[in-house]
C-alpha cells in the first residue's frame, strides 16, 4: 500500500535512528527480536509516527483509477501491508479508497506474518477460495515481489522507473497509470489488422 497505492513518504533510516535499530536491521523482524517491554514501547512510538503519515497520505500516480477500474470490473481486492490494519483502513479513507477494500480484505501485520513470508496472500487465497496461482500481488519493493513468488502468485511491480527484479516480476510499470493502459483491454476492432 505505502508506496504503491500512495506516495512514499517512509524514511526508514530516520525510523531506524529513532528506534535505535542498525540501518542495515529490517524494522519488523528487529523489533520482534526485542524483550517485550521494550518491543511494546517501540511499537507504540512506531504506531503513533505511522499514523501521521496515514492521515496525510497522498495517493500515487494513477492508484484511484486503478484500484476503482478494477473494483467495477469486480475484482476482489485486498492490501497486505507491513504497517498496521488500523492505519491501513485510516490511510485508504485519506486517500478516497476505503469503499473499495472489505476491511477483512485488509492484512496488517498483526495478521499476518510480515512481507516477504507469503502468509497475508495465503490467508487470502484461502478466504478467497482461490488458488494461490490466480492471485496478483501488486508492490513497489522486492518484498512485495518475494511474497508473491513464495505464494505462488504473480508478482507486479510499480513505481519504479526501472526494474531491478526481473526475476521475480511478471509485469513492470512505471505507475498505477500505466498498469492500468496495460490491462486495459482494447475496444473490438482497435488493434486488429
Amino acid at each position: 500500500m505505502d508506496g504503491t497505492l500512495t506516495v512514499a513518504v517512509h524514511d526508514f533510516p530516520a525510523i531506524k535512528r529513532a528506534l535505535n535499530i542498525p540501518q542495515e536491521d529490517d524494522i519488523l523482524h528487529h523489533l520482534a527480536a526485542l524483550p517485550a517491554d521494550e518491543a511494546a514501547a517501540k511499537h507504540a512510538w512506531l504506531l503513533e509516527h505511522e499514523r501521521e503519515l496515514a492521515i496525510g497520505s497522498v495517493a500515487a500516480v494513477g492508484a484511484v483509477e486503478l484500484v476503482r477500474a478494477l473494483h467495477e470490473r469486480g475484482c476482489r481486492l485486498g492490501i497486505l501491508t507491513r504497517n498496521a490494519h488500523e492505519l491501513a483502513l485510516v490511510t485508504l479513507a485519506a486517500i478516497g479508497l476505503g469503499d473499495c477494500f472489505a476491511s477483512h480484505d485488509v492484512i496488517g501485520r498483526g495478521e499476518a506474518i510480515p512481507k516477504p513470508d507469503a502468509d497475508g496472500l495465503l490467508q487470502l487465497a484461502a478466504r478467497w477460495g482461490v488458488a494461490p496461482s490466480a492471485l496478483v500481488m501488486v508492490g513497489d519493493y522486492r518484498f512485495d515481489l518475494e511474497c508473491a513468488q513464495a505464494a505462488g502468485a504473480q508478482g507486479v511491480l510499480v513505481n519504479l522507473p526501472g526494474n531491478p527484479w526481473p526475476e521475480l516480476t511478471a509485469l513492470h510499470a512505471a505507475d498505477c497509470s500505466e498498469l492500468l493502459a496495460q490491462i486495459t483491454p482494447l475496444p473490438v476492432g482497435e488493434g486488429q489488422g
